[in-house]
């Protein structure tokens, strides 16, 4: 296979995301120093990067136990200069995508409860002014949150409820059996380490409306997305000529 025509700077490999142990990247190292080494002999080429990609967890919920970065930084370190070194490689330069990890709990998303459903026996539900559209993540794959009553903080927890979304789907509840104060319409219910992903898969389905995101530190508030309006979502929509309503002729 000709390379002369190709500028390769090295692999990058990702084993997951949420990940609680350092295992896992030990054996990505040791699998990637095997094939850089295998690429040398057979094409000739040396990679000067290799990128082990991000994964690292953080704690969303009660029993989520994140490691330090640095635990997982000087995982990899040793694992690469490790296996590397076992081949007579070249030492690479590491990258890594810590990604979740730096903005995940960095966010905090306010919805404003509306009503409730208390089903004797089964549940109560409490209804917010978001959902699956600005957090499809509880829809998509069971992704789990925690709350609090951001305007009554400092009260004590009496109820156990779910909070389901505006969507009218069977699949819009953000977080299922979630203790809080009793819960009242108006309050504002914050849920936590939505900083990672929330935005960027967030969507207009069933045309609604994405929220603002604002930057808050140390009492200065900034915003940085505008929330969105009708005309945001509605403004590409066109009436072809044809379908217009015609004038009706007089005698």
């Amino acid at each position: 296979m000709a390379m002369e025509r190709i500028d390769i700077l090295g692999v990058h490999s990702h084993i997951g995301s949420q990940i609680f142990e350092t295992e896992g990247f030990r054996m990505a190292a040791d699998r990637v120093a095997e094939f850089a080494h295998t690429v040398r002999q057979e094409l000739g080429v040396t990679f000067s990067v290799i990128n082990l990609g991000g994964g690292f967890g953080i704690r969303y919920v009660e029993g989520d136990s994140p490691l330090p970065l640095s635990q997982y930084v000087q995982a990899i370190a040793d694992s690469i200069n490790t296996n590397f070194a076992r081949y007579d490689y070249p030492i690479p330069e590491i990258w890594i995508e810590p990604g979740r990890s730096i903005v995940g709990d960095a966010g905090t998303t306010l919805y404003t409860i509306g009503s409730s459903k208390d089903i004797p026996g089964v549940r109560k539900y409490v209804s917010v002014d978001g959902g699956m559209t600005d957090n499809p993540r509880p829809a998509l794959y069971g992704a789990k949150y925690e709350a609090m009553l951001a305007n009554r903080a400092l009260e004590p927890n009496e109820e156990t409820v779910s909070i389901a979304g505006k969507c009218c789907e069977s699949g819009d509840m953000l977080i299922w059996d979630v203790k809080l104060p009793r819960t009242k319409p108006g309050d504002l219910l914050a849920v936590s380490c939505t900083g990672a992903y929330n935005y960027s898969m967030a969507s207009n389905y069933n045309r609604l409306r994405r929220p603002a995101v604002v930057f808050v530190r140390d009492g200065q508030a900034d915003l940085v997305v505008r929330r969105e309006t009708y005309e945001d979502v509605a403004g590409k929509d066109l009436v072809p000529e044809r379908l217009r309503k015609q004038p009706v002729a007089s005698n």
